[in-house]
C-alpha cells in the first residue's frame, strides 16, 4: 500500500519543489533586477547632479536669464522657461519653480513683466511678457552680466607672472 501513493506523492513533491524553486528564482531575479535598476538610477542621478551648475552660482544671474529668454521668445509660461533653460544649457542649469516664480513675480511688481492668462486643456496657463520698460531693462542686465563674466574670466585665467594692470 505504501508503494501506490508514493509514486504520485513524489512527483507531486517534485512539482511543488520545482514551483518553489521557480518562484524563488523569479523572486531572486526580480530582486536583482530592482537592485540593478536602483544602482543605475543612482548612477544617472549622480552623473546628472555632478554635471549641473550649483544653484548658488545661478541665483545672481536668474533675472537676466529670464529676461533674455522672454526677449528672444516673446511670451512664455513658467514650465516653458525651465525647459528652455535646461535645453539651452544641455541640462547643466535646471531651474526649480521655487527659484523661478519669485523672480517672475518680482519682475512683474517692478513693471518689467506683465502676465496674460489663457485656458489650455481646461487649465489656466499664465504667460509672462516684457513691457516696453522691460525691453530696455534686458539690454542693461545683459551688459551687466557680460561685464561680470569678463571680470570672472580675468580672475580665473590669470597666469603667473602676468599683470592685468
Amino acid at each position: 500500500m505504501d508503494c501506490v501513493g508514493n509514486g504520485r506523492d513524489r512527483s507531486l513533491q517534485n512539482v511543488i519543489i520545482h514551483v518553489k524553486y521557480s518562484y524563488s528564482q523569479k523572486k531572486i531575479k526580480t530582486i536583482a533586477f530592482i537592485k540593478n535598476n536602483i544602482l543605475y538610477l543612482q548612477y544617472i542621478n549622480n552623473l546628472y547632479i555632478k554635471n549641473m551648475i550649483p544653484t548658488d552660482l545661478i541665483k545672481g544671474s536668474l533675472k537676466t536669464i529670464v529676461l533674455k529668454l522672454l526677449k528672444e521668445n516673446g511670451r512664455m509660461y513658467g514650465y516653458e522657461i525651465t525647459r528652455k533653460v535646461e535645453e539651452l544649457t544641455n541640462g547643466k542649469i535646471k531651474l526649480t519653480y521655487g527659484a523661478l516664480y519669485p523672480v517672475l513675480h518680482k519682475l512683474e511688481s517692478e513693471g518689467v513683466l506683465v502676465t496674460e492668462s489663457e485656458n489650455f486643456n481646461n487649465r489656466i496657463r499664465i504667460y509672462y511678457l516684457l513691457t516696453p520698460h522691460g525691453q530696455s531693462v534686458v539690454a542693461e542686465k545683459i551688459k551687466e552680466l557680460n561685464e561680470f563674466i569678463e571680470s570672472l574670466q580675468r580672475i580665473v585665467d590669470t597666469r603667473p607672472g602676468l599683470s592685468h594692470a
